[in-house]
């Protein structure tokens, strides 16, 4: 077993689990817009080797790019098969290679997920958990029922609920969490629980709840991943978060792992991500300066500025719909991408203070 830490790893595995396959190349879809994977994807099928697309019906925003890369793959050779539309999402990204490894992933083939995101691949040759895999792969390409049958094959609507909270309840000592956002009620009372009985919590992420938590906001990257480590022995590394909708009606696929070379690698990862963090707002504290105190001008100007940026806002609106349309909503739920747009903010408007002081001094 083995763990790809992104963004770290980059593409590198993806495409040579591709150029290695022999036989056969299964791939679950969500998102999709790296084109060295779609050229690793159509190589193979030029050597001769069975590749087999199963691409969701849906995703938020980005539903055009699903229907052409279909054409695209159609037009390669490439086998294709579309998710049914019975569940919200089918969010899940695997793939397997020649029906004996699994690449268990809980990133998109994107380059957002890949290059500048907190994401993480598990990649097993377990039998046990690649029959499943490969079941689970035959059963949304043929819109058939899927039941799992392994409590470490953690798959949402089917066992996640269960096996997960279960997961939470048996911490004794400590729970580390990867979590974009919790707000599944049953699980926040199970790590209420927990927490009275004295396991050690930390969650990079957020909550949906306010009780004593250490909670922080990823700052150092995008945050992708849904993990937690529990006890320093086991992990689970998956695509569904602690959120109603990803435990009960999205297809999502994770695993339950207890190699100890890979927990000590999520370890390390969540204890360099907390500790980056820390860095980070000793820096933010740092900068600040001293409040300033409000005059009569200040005042006016504000109210001046207030009527002249109303262009302004409706420009910015229609750039991030633009935004939202190709790259997706969900990207936009990130902390990075709305610090970029701050920044950009930001810096237009110090540019433009600058300005207008040198052109109030030449007069």
């Amino acid at each position: 077993m083995k763990l790809i830490i992104e963004p770290s790893e980059g593409v590198a595995p993806i495409i040579t689990a591709i150029k290695n396959a022999k036989k056969s190349v299964e791939i679950v879809i969500f998102r999709f817009d790296y084109r060295a994977i779609e050229a690793a994807l159509k190589a193979a099928v030029v050597k001769g080797v069975k590749v087999t697309a199963l691409i969701a019906n849906t995703n938020r925003g980005g539903v055009k790019n699903l229907r052409e890369l279909e054409m695209r793959f159609l037009g390669a050779g490439i086998v294709v098969a579309r998710t049914d539309d019975d569940l919200i999402r089918y969010h899940d990204k695997f793939v397997i290679i020649d029906g004996r490894t699994l690449y268990m992933l809980s990133f998109n083939f994107t380059r957002m997920d890949i290059d500048r995101s907190r994401g993480f691949g598990i990649v097993t040759k377990n039998t046990k958990l690649v029959q499943e895999a490969v079941k689970l792969f035959e059963a949304d390409c043929t819109r058939c029922v899927y039941t799992p049958k392994l409590d470490a094959f953690v798959v949402s609507p089917g066992n996640a609920r269960k096996v997960l909270g279960t997961f939470l309840k048996r911490a004794k000592k400590q729970l580390l969490i990867f979590d974009p956002k919790i707000s599944d009620k049953e699980m926040i009372t199970i790590l209420r629980g927990r927490a009275k009985a004295g396991v050690e919590i930390r969650i990079v992420g957020r909550i949906a709840s306010r009780f004593d938590l250490a909670v922080k906001k990823p700052v150092s990257m995008r945050l992708h991943t849904r993990t937690i480590i529990r006890d320093q022995h086991q992990a689970f590394v998956g695509s569904q978060s602690l959120r109603p909708e990803e435990l009960d009606s999205r297809r999502e696929l994770g695993l339950i792992v207890r190699d100890s070379k890979i927990i000590k690698k999520l370890i390390e990862t969540f204890e360099s991500d907390w500790a980056a963090n820390e860095a980070t707002k000793e820096r933010e504290i740092g900068k600040e300066d001293a409040p300033a105190i409000p005059t009569k001008d200040a005042e006016k100007a504000t109210q001046i500025l207030a009527q002249e940026m109303r262009p302004i806002s409706l420009t910015l609106k229609k750039a991030v719909k633009k935004a939202v349309a190709d790259a997706g909503e969900e990207a936009f739920e990130q902390s990075m991408v709305k610090k970029a747009v701050k920044k950009i903010v930001k810096k237009a408007v110090r540019e433009a203070v600058k300005e207008a002081a040198q052109e109030n001094t030449k007069h």
